[in-house]
């Protein structure tokens, strides 16, 4: 990572607290699927977890309005 930011004068590398949800939109992302698809529930295994996990991300992205509202951030929008 450093490496990447000695190629840029304007580019600083900043480590972010472990649970930083208004810095890392993932945070928001997990806690949507551990309320809604995830919670309080036993796995029969490995095989078990990854299944549900891949249903309860594909649930999370079928809605992209929702995907849009958990993970922008007014002040990290890309312009071209």
């Amino acid at each position: 990572q450093q490496a990447l930011a000695d190629d840029f004068d304007n580019l600083t590398v900043l480590k972010l607290p472990p649970y930083s949800p208004e810095l890392n939109p993932i945070e928001q992302v997990w806690q949507w699927l551990r309320q809604n698809v995830l919670a309080n529930r036993c796995f029969s295994g490995y095989d078990d977890i990854v299944e549900q996990c891949s249903i309860a991300w594909n649930s999370f992205i079928e809605n992209k309005e929702r995907v849009s509202k958990l993970c922008s951030r007014r002040w990290a929008m890309l312009t071209s």
